[in-house]
């Protein structure tokens, strides 16, 4: 079964930092350019960041640039999120994705995890 998996999530302090991963499983990394996307209840899916396949393009929203750090292992097959100075409004399911492709100037990823939930206290 090829699947993504997400782990790392939990509650934790504002301000204080926490990193989660995405596994492939059936599916090797390596082969995908890979993004982060978190989702708040009642909101709309937003994207967090994304990773080329090569490390040679990281591109993070605005809302966590300077705070969030996006990083692969390709060896060990695990996509990571750092995240630092975390705050009450990052509360939400973050999934990870892996791009298949691009259509009409757009990246269309077909895998996706689980999600994790990041619960941040005030």
């Amino acid at each position: 079964q090829v699947q993504l998996v997400g782990s790392g999530g939990g509650l934790v302090q504002a301000g204080n930092s926490l990193t989660l991963s995405c596994t492939g499983s059936g599916l090797t990394l390596s082969n995908y350019a890979l993004g982060w996307f978190r989702q708040a209840r009642g909101k709309d899916r937003e994207f967090v960041g994304h990773i080329s396949r090569d490390f040679s393009l990281i591109t993070i929203a605005d809302s966590v640039k300077g705070r969030f750090t996006l990083s692969r292992d390709n060896a060990k097959n695990t996509l990571y999120l750092q995240m630092r100075s975390l705050k009450f409004e990052d509360t939400a399911r973050y999934y990870c994705a892996a791009e298949v492709g691009i259509v009409n100037g757009r990246r269309q990823y077909d895998y996706w995890g689980q999600g994790t939930q990041v619960t941040v206290s005030s």
